[in-house]
């Protein structure tokens, strides 16, 4: 995949606005009862950036990076601050359960719950993911977590049934989801930008 495991500056997506989408096909049948379907197992988040940008100094910064991942070509990491956290606080070894034991399973995906839902994460924050074994955290040369792909591979397997969790920050995989950025000077020192519009990639 076309991935840079850059994340764009927090100070540039300052009044972001976005969240998830779904697709959801409606039928409505002749009765007047409806059949609902979707092609999506997971969601799909959208934003738009830039709006709040007054400063020509983040205007430049926020154009340099769009050229850098050359418009919709690369994917970046992107800072969600609506949903970037396994928990409610500081993340807690607790805070998800990646699954159970079986003896000999070494390897564990990070995913976050939503009530019935898990999304996989697959970009979490170096350096901010706590395991725990049935409760008791793992110290870190008791793991390895791959930060491109959010796996989690365990020293020694636990053993049958035993929960294994984590808690982490995370980011979220975005491209540019246009190949222009729109600027207008306003004054000598300050302009504007036109929203620019990312979306989440599969990983």
């Amino acid at each position: 995949m076309s991935f840079h495991e850059v994340s764009l500056p927090a100070r540039l997506a300052f009044g972001s606005t976005g969240g998830v989408e779904r697709r959801t096909e409606i039928v409505t049948l002749t009765n007047g009862f409806e059949r609902r379907s979707t092609p999506w197992a997971h969601g799909r988040r959208r934003y738009l950036i830039g709006a709040g940008l007054r400063s020509l100094a983040d205007m430049a910064a926020l154009t340099a990076f769009f050229e850098a991942r050359r418009g919709r070509l690369y994917g970046f990491r992107f800072r969600d601050f609506a949903d970037f956290r396994s928990g409610s606080g500081e993340p807690e070894p607790g805070d998800q359960l990646l699954g159970q034991g079986d003896g000999t399973r070494t390897m564990f995906q990070l995913t976050k719950a939503y009530g019935d839902y898990g999304r996989v994460i697959g970009k979490p924050v170096a350096g901010s993911v706590r395991v725990a074994v049935d409760g008791v955290e793992l110290g870190g040369g008791a793991f390895e977590v791959d930060a491109a792909t959010g796996a989690v591979t365990l020293t020694t397997a636990p053993d049958e049934a035993a929960a294994v969790t984590a808690g982490f920050l995370f980011d979220t995989p975005v491209r540019f989801d246009a190949d222009r950025i729109d600027v207008t000077l306003e004054s000598f020192e300050a302009g504007r930008v036109a929203a620019v519009p990312l979306i989440e990639i599969r990983i």
